[in-house]
């Protein structure tokens, strides 16, 4: 630990005993930090030292929400009722993650919660000679899953777990990082064949190390096994091993454990074994590849869990659109029990700190700010490529990404964080060739960019100006970076030092580059990286630093898309320098995910008010619209026509595609006119904010109104499901609201019954033809479906985003975030919104109508039934981005 590190974790040790109760004030830690500074001889700079450790003591994490089979017969308080367990490795871990400046607040949120997903296991001592749970665990992309498992891993082993298996993904790079951090967090010593040493944990005296037969060079071997000559039966601590999820590992793990272990009956008895199934959703990627068959993965993990009488599956995932909620009968027969979580399903909080989809993509201040579109990529390296294509040159775009990356670089640096990594990430291809070209001309950028600096940066303006990197790297400050407490001539002093420990790596299965962090971390030193990849950086890999992201891919895959936002995570003290650069569509389609994503969250809650079932929660996501672009793709190899139920219960449907014909709008507003001069029925109106709207309008109506205006053609199909939901639900909701956007700030229209336009922005690359793709595919503006709600009737919203934790929050309702999620849940009926939009510019002529309709929650199981075929699955998800296409970089 170095003395900077130590001097930290003394300074939030310090504060946490003195304001047990309360978050000091910046000129409180200021104050403690320098009477701390004077009693251990500290002498060096304090300033950056406040600004983490204020970071570090304001951050705080929820307690999360859990859904439990309310028929089982199970007590989750077993735990508490269980005497003298002596909690060795818990308290270790716990300790270990003060050391690595983790705030004690944040040790103990992580304490609480993996205690009480501890609960939802079987208590390893409980009698009967078979038992076994399903569970799994939804956290956030890089928001601290592996430090929870880990946690529960600790709590495990203290309980009475003899042997556990973390199941890391699928890439080795993976594994590898994960065996390091179990190394340092569990076992205690490196796994390194070539440096064997106590670490983390294990650095205490008398430390209980678990035995493992895994190493950081080494995946699971059956050869290695058999060679050890050792049972996990003969061993007094747990044993834990750290694989890949392959078919040729996890059969070689089923082999040894059958034939060395197993009794005679075929089972490994009075072993309590726990199973950490990491990315849990990723056994369900659309793969030929016979190593990677999700079915066959699937059915290999189900037969090492029924080898043992008594077992706990968890998964942990960020995407639960996943296979494990996929109908188990399409597994076939012959395998043991699904991985389902029919025991529990447990959703962690993000702490406050996390730098997540909200912040990126929902939030517009703060979209703005982090989010850049790439509208040059594709004539150079497209979305659709080979890998034989040759890479002529990179668009400008990238190289403005590289000039924000140093230039962030040495704002860091000027902010005393040289010593802290700092990364950037490429990742524009799948294929290893294309790739390697990319790192290429970003190397020659690269060196081009450092005899610039090192011949300009102690030069007067007058002269350095006349270099053309030089112009670049100061206008890319000036557009991005001026406001961030630092002048040009400051940030220009700095640029030389950015080059001290750059590097360049390009990070696939073909590659031995490795991101060591680590190896810099224990020579005090911080790694400024420049990652190139493909599927190696989009599934679990931390990429410590990263700060500027340049991603230009097709996949519209939920699971593959989010897992692919390698930005998300936390970002202390230089939050404000993050650049994440995206295509048009990938920007709506995040934006689109963290909806959906917080929607199934509060789903949860919603069912645990509910006092329903993970079952239910399963059944949720099978019928929910969206799972049809996750599920589909694995059941149409061969373009036959699926049918997939869905429901539209507590989702809107916006015509987020509108046409720019004149004829078809001015049909359309001719439509909307004519019903809001019949009052829609003859329905009273009432005034909101935005509009006028027209209460209990008979739902015939909007059925009218849904077969008489015109979609554009690409989404008319999906408007004929939304009316089919609809006709469904009539009975329970015979009748709906209809609100007519109209804001007073709007471009006035001066007819009667003519709507107020609302200005929308036209992005690039709009489909061919007459149709206009609205940015993030929205039409309503965020909190709109509150229009019409009471005051009562927001403050249960505002009451619903509250709820549903497993303990009390410790803020005050009104700091709560209300989504229009939870205005869905307090609506009793479908709400139709009408819009009118002016487009800016003169690429498209308006004005254009469109619409979007909310359903209230409530009738999760009505569901229809959609029949779909693989082009009109490939019109959803765009160019494919599969592995089983052509060769890739894994």
């Amino acid at each position: 630990m170095t003395k900077t590190q130590h001097f930290t974790n003394t300074l939030i040790s310090g504060l946490a005993a003195k304001y047990k109760n309360e978050i000091p004030t910046k000129e409180q830690v200021r104050e403690t930090a320098k009477q701390l500074a004077d009693l251990l001889n500290y002498t060096d700079e304090l300033t950056n030292i406040i600004t983490e450790v204020m970071i570090a003591i304001d951050t705080r994490m929820g307690a999360g929400v859990s859904l439990i089979d309310v028929t089982a017969k199970h007590d989750d308080q077993w735990v508490h009722k269980r005497e003298n367990i002596k909690w060795t490795y818990t308290h270790a871990y716990e300790q270990f993650l003060r050391e690595e400046s983790w705030p004690p607040q944040m040790v103990q949120s992580l304490s609480d919660v993996t205690n009480r997903i501890l609960g939802h296991l079987q208590d390893p001592s409980s009698e009967g000679s078979t038992w076994s749970r399903r569970g799994l665990v939804i956290g956030h992309v890089q928001s601290g899953k592996t430090a929870n498992y880990t946690g529960l891993i600790a709590r495990a082993a203290d309980t009475g777990y003899k042997f556990i298996i973390v199941i890391a993904g699928i890439h080795n790079n993976l594994r590898k990082q994960t065996q390091q951090r179990i190394d340092e967090a569990f076992i205690g010593r490196s796994s390194d064949p070539d440096d064997r040493r106590y670490i983390g944990v294990g650095l205490t005296s008398d430390y209980p190390h678990p035995a493992t037969l895994t190493n950081v060079n080494e995946d699971f071997n059956k050869n290695t096994a058999a060679k050890s000559g050792w049972k996990i039966n003969n061993q007094v601590n747990p044993t834990i091993l750290i694989i890949k999820k392959n078919v040729t590992t996890l059969t070689a793990l089923y082999k040894w454990l059958k034939e060395l272990n197993a009794t005679n009956d075929g089972r490994i008895r009075d072993i309590p074994m726990l199973m950490i199934d990491d990315e849990a959703d990723n056994a369900s990627i659309n793969t030929n590849k016979e190593d990677l068959d999700p079915t066959k993965t699937n059915a290999k993990m189900r037969e090492i869990l029924s080898l043992f009488a008594k077992s706990c599956y968890v998964g942990y995932t960020a995407t639960p659109f996943a296979n494990i909620f996929i109908n188990p009968d399409a597994y076939g027969e012959g395998v043991s029990e699904d991985l389902f979580p029919r025991d529990f399903i447990y959703c962690l909080d993000a702490p406050t700190t996390y730098f997540g989809p909200e912040k990126v993509f929902l939030n517009e201040t703060t979209s703005s700010r982090i989010v850049r579109p790439i509208d040059d990529c594709e004539d150079l390296i497209p979305y659709s490529h080979k890998r034989d294509d040759l890479i002529s040159e990179l668009p400008q775009s990238l190289y403005r990404a590289l000039n924000e990356f140093i230039i962030a670089r040495a704002i860091r640096n000027l902010r005393g964080q040289a010593n802290k990594h700092c990364s950037m990430m490429i990742n524009v291809s799948r294929f290893v060739p294309i790739q390697n070209a990319v790192r290429d001309f970003l190397s020659l950028r690269e060196k081009l960019i450092r005899q610039a600096v090192i011949a300009n940066y102690a030069m007067d303006e007058g002269i350095s100006s006349k270099n053309m990197y030089m112009q670049e790297l100061k206008q890319v400050f000036e557009n991005e970076y001026a406001s961030v407490g630092f002048t040009w001539p400051e940030v220009k002093a700095a640029l030389n030092s950015v080059f001290d420990n750059l590097h360049l790596y390009v990070i696939n299965s073909k590659s031995d580059e490795i991101l060591d962090f680590k190896r810099y971390e224990n020579e005090g030193v911080g790694l400024t990286a420049i990652a190139v990849g493909g599927f190696s950086l989009s599934r679990g890999l931390t990429i410590e630093g990263l700060t500027i992201s340049y991603m230009y891919r097709n996949t519209k895959m939920y699971d593959s898309l989010m897992q692919m936002g390698r930005w998300f995570g936390y970002r202390p003290s230089y939050e404000d320098l993050c650049r994440v650069h995206l295509s048009y569509d990938s920007i709506e389609w995040y934006s689109h995910i963290a909806d959906a994503a917080e929607e199934l969250i509060q789903q949860v809650r919603q069912m645990r008010r509910d006092k329903l079932s993970p079952k239910d929660f399963g059944l949720y996501v099978r019928s929910h619209p969206d799972t049809l672009l996750i599920t589909a793709a694995n059941k149409m190899r061969f373009g036959e026509k699926v049918t997939v139920e869905q429901s539209y219960s507590g989702r809107i449907w916006e015509s987020h595609i509108v046409s720019i014909d004149p004829e078809v709008n001015a049909k359309n507003f001719s439509l909307i006119t004519e019903l809001w001069q019949g009052r829609f029925g003859g329905c009273k109106e009432e005034s909101t904010k935005k509009g006028p709207i027209y209460r209990d309008v008979a739902i015939e109506i909007l059925n009218e109104f849904l077969v008489r205006f015109e979609c554009h053609a690409s989404i008319s199909s999906t408007k004929s499901a939304v009316k089919d939901y609809l006709d469904r639900v009539k009975g329970k909701y015979p009748l709906a609201d209809v609100v007519l956007i109209s804001p007073a700030r709007g471009t006035q229209s001066s007819k009667p019954f003519a709507l107020n336009n609302q200005e929308r922005a036209v992005g690039p690359n709009q489909p061919k033809g007459n149709g206009w793709h609205l940015n993030k595919g929205r039409v309503a503006s965020r909190g709109d479906e509150q229009l019409g709600l009471s005051d009562d009737q927001i403050e249960q919203a505002r009451k619903k985003a509250a709820a549903g934790s497993e303990e009390e929050l410790d803020c005050t309702i009104e700091k709560i975030a209300v989504s229009d999620t939870h205005y869905r849940m307090i609506r009793n009926k479908p709400l139709l919104m009408i819009h009118s939009l002016a487009p800016k510019g003169d690429i498209v002529q308006g004005p254009i109508a469109a619409f979007g309709i909310s359903f209230p929650y409530g009738d999760q199981k009505t569901t229809i039934n959609v029949v779909v075929n693989k082009i009109w699955l490939q019109q959803m998800t765009g160019y494919s981005d599969n592995p089983d296409e052509d060769d890739h970089d894994d």
